[in-house]
Formats: C-alpha cells, structure tokens, sequence
C-alpha cells in the first residue's frame, strides 16, 4: 500500500510524530527527516499487540526493568503497521522481495531474521536452530535505541512465523566523550583501536568493561582512561603480582597447589548473571585491594626475617588468594588469567604485566 511519513535516513525508518523531539529524530539531531511518500509491503504489526503485551509482561524479559518499561509504553500508545520493503529506485542495495522487481527489502527486516536464519532456520538440517533457540535460553545484546525493533518488532515477527520468542534481550547505553555524543564534526570521536595501540588488547578490555556502564550512558577521555589504567591496572592488578609473586619466588621452596575448583562468590556470579559485568570487575578489584591492605598491613616481607615460618604460611595464603583472582579474571582478561595462574603454580614472577605510559 502507499505511505507517507516523516524518514530518519540515519535509522532508516519511519517516524511518527511522538517519535520526535523539537522536530528531529532524537537519534539523530542533526538531520532533518524526510517527507517520503512510496508503495510499500507491510507487515501486520498491529495484530500481535496483545501478544505483545502478554510477551512483555513476564519479569526479565528486558535488562534493565527500565527498558521494558518502555517497550510496553509504546505497545500500550497503539501499534501501526510497519513498512517491510524500500522501492528499488530509493536504493543502492537490497535484498530482493520475492517476485517483485520494483522493491527490495527494509534493512531491518532482514537483518533480524539473521539470529535464526544463522542457525539454520527454517530447514535446521545441522539442528543448531533446534539446539540453541528452541531449547536453549537466548539472549540478545543490544544498544538502547533498539528497544522497539528487538523487543517489539522482531517479537511480532517471530510470532507470525511460529517462533518462540527472545528470551531476554539486554540493553547497553552509549559510550559518550567529553560529556559529549561521539561525532566527527567536534572531532572527540574515541578509536578503538587507538585503545588498544595505547593500551594493549587485555587493558583495553578492562577499561571498557569495568569503567563502561553496562546499560546507562558513559563518558570516557583519553585523559580519564590514562588514570584509570595507571590505577587499576599498574598500581593495582599489576602491582600485586609483582608482590606476590616475587615474595613467593623467593622464600617458597615449592608452588602452592592448584585450588580445588569450587563454586566463586555469590555476589561475583550474581553480576555475572545479570549481565552487569562493570559490578563483577569491581567485585574482583576489591579482592585485589584487600590483598594489597593485607599486604601492608601484615608485612611478610619482614616477618620472613624474624618468623620465616610463619611468613611462608602467609605467603602461601596471598599466592592462593591471586591464583583465585586470576581465575575470576576469566571472563574479562582471558590473557592475565592465564599468566596469573601459571605464575602461581610455577611459583614464578611473571614480567611487569601492564607498563607505565609515556608522557
């Protein structure tokens, strides 16, 4: 049928005119949206409202409870058909509708059916498809301008092929510079890969997922990150396994034993499980500094001198006590853990793992 709206090339959608804020797409405020008027394939998004509602209703559906909030607001505001297909004149590229030469498909229609279509779907002769989203728990990761076309879109579409849908879908925020969006024009846009040319892979990975919120806006500087790196990372993570590991080197006579595999912390599996991930770092950190304060306080690099027994036990304790830090460490920096451990049971310092910056 024919249509005609307001455009965001940016989102390349339609817009309604609760969509908008003082006139522009609030995604992308710097472009001015576009009257279009063409013949498109509609999909019949108003018909699965109620199963919409009823599909967000259920707890954990959405993370964070904020975000499911608002899909259902926009469910309850009424839903309207969407336009599936772009006339093939408008556009460059696009997938083919089927016996159709004038029109390709809307790129977000598409691009949703690759969580299925990439295992398999609909024939599943490998049963990946059977395996991972009919039995399995799925989750989807995704940025928090996506609500409406993660949790109500590709819900309604899945629903109309007999699918069942997302089990949950986690939202994440922005990543902001100088208490600004990122953008070319004002020339404070962040190159991942000048992180990791600054920092290297494993410090690059700690800083963005400890120092990133999991799922509100953060703001990050090269000035802020520098900080951060030099105190978590040099003087602290880094600083304990030279401590360590240097007094386990050189007044131990043999490694400690591997630590029995047991279950981690409760509150270090609860950030886990709820996919704060920036809480678990914190969670492993303030292991590292009660390490430290314990360190300080106990002094076994000079109780070595007067109760050499005494300290070997203490020793023994703190060498423990890191290998368990690496081993949490895991999921975040999957290359210090490995060192950690090694060191531990090789009962050997390892090299400085993070060096100082230049200046």
């Amino acid at each position: 049928k024919k249509y005609k709206g307001l455009y965001c090339v940016g989102d390349e959608m339609f817009l309604r005119d609760s969509d908008l804020v003082e006139g522009k797409c609030p995604n992308h405020p710097n472009m001015e949206p576009q009257m279009v008027e063409e013949e498109n394939y509609f999909f019949a998004l108003s018909k699965y409202q109620d199963y919409l509602k009823e599909y967000l209703s259920k707890p954990g559906v959405i993370e964070p409870k904020w975000r499911r909030q608002e899909a259902l607001k926009f469910v309850e505001g009424g839903l309207e058909d969407f336009s599936i297909s772009r006339e093939r004149a408008r556009l460059e590229w696009g997938v083919d509708v089927l016996n159709d030469a004038n029109q390709v498909m809307y790129v977000w229609f598409d691009a949703l059916t690759n969580y299925i279509s990439t295992l398999g779907w609909p024939d599943d002769k490998e049963g990946n498809f059977k395996k991972f989203w009919e039995e399995g728990e799925t989750t989807q990761l995704a940025g928090k301008d996506q609500v409406r076309f993660q949790s109500i879109m590709w819900q309604a579409m899945l629903k109309s092929a007999d699918v069942k849908g997302t089990d949950k879908v986690v939202y994440h925020g922005f990543i902001n510079s100088g208490g600004q969006k990122m953008s070319k024009s004002l020339g404070n846009v962040i190159n991942p890969y000048d992180l990791v040319s600054r920092y290297g892979t494993e410090a690059t990975r700690y800083l963005l997922l400890r120092h990133v919120h999991p799922f509100e806006d953060s703001d990050i500087t090269i000035e802020r990150l520098d900080e951060l790196y030099t105190a978590g990372l040099v003087n602290g993570l880094g600083n304990l396994v030279a401590r360590v590991m240097k007094m386990a080197e050189t007044h131990l006579e043999e490694p400690v034993e591997k630590p029995a595999v047991g279950s981690f912390d409760s509150e270090y599996l609860k950030a886990l499980d709820t996919f704060n991930i920036q809480a678990a770092c914190d969670f492993i950190w303030k292991k590292v500094g009660e390490l430290d304060e314990r360190i300080t306080k106990e002094e076994p690099f000079k109780l070595v001198k007067s109760e050499p027994e005494k300290a070997k036990v203490l020793i023994r304790e703190l060498a423990t006590e890191l290998y368990l830090v690496g081993r949490m460490l895991y999921p975040i920096m999957p290359e210090a853990n490995v060192i950690i451990k090694t060191a531990v049971l090789a009962n050997k310092k390892p090299e400085n793992l993070f060096g100082r910056l230049e200046q």
